[in-house]
């Protein structure tokens, strides 16, 4: 017999965030939040100053988990940075797959909150800030002719690939490796 611990209000509240925010967009309400964890407001706003510090703490709580499944293992010594790259986007392709797949979270907070000042838009900001600068990694101990614009052209290439599956505008198979491939080609990565 297996023993389920509760999780706490603060555990539901993130992870009604986290779901309801990624399905429906930022602009979900606080009754709808607080009915799917199964808590008052009262108790959310003890729990959180406000339903946007619930969005930023959500995000940032997610961010490890999308880290881990996009990036290869820091200590994989034996891939080259090409090969770290086309990893990350390798991953993207198959996350696109899934049925429930609306693009990165990270982004849509951005586009929909469009405010930079916002708390869930800054936790999303450094999020995505930290992806480039993987790229920017890779591409410069790769040999890359110009690691920043390699690195803004490769999260150029995520986003839009990740928004275009996300509304389910394209599939990615056969398309992200070939765009991929030919950027680091052209930035002569080894």
């Amino acid at each position: 017999m297996t023993t389920r611990v509760k999780q706490s209000s603060r555990e539901r509240l993130l992870d009604a965030a986290a779901t309801l925010t990624y399905r429906d967009g930022v602009g979900i309400g606080v009754d709808a939040l607080c009915k799917a964890a199964a808590v008052s407001k009262r108790s959310m706003y003890q729990l959180f100053a406000s339903k946007d510090e619930l969005l930023a703490a959500s995000l940032e709580e997610r961010a490890a988990g999308f880290v881990a499944g996009l990036l290869p293992p820091a200590d994989d010594g034996s891939r080259s940075p090409r090969e770290r790259i086309l990893h990350v986007f390798e991953q993207v392709e198959l996350q696109a797959g899934a049925p429930e797949f609306r693009g990165c979270r990270y982004l849509a907070a951005q586009i929909e909150l469009k405010d930079r000042t916002h708390p869930a838009s800054q936790v999303a900001h450094r999020i995505k800030g930290n992806l480039t600068a993987f790229f920017r990694t890779e591409a410069d101990q790769g040999g890359a002719r110009d690691p920043e614009l390699l690195a803004r052209q490769l999260i150029l290439v995520f986003d839009g690939a990740s928004a275009r599956a996300g509304i389910g505008a394209d599939t990615l198979t056969g398309l992200v490796a070939p765009t991929v491939n030919t950027l680091l080609d052209a930035a002569d990565l080894r």
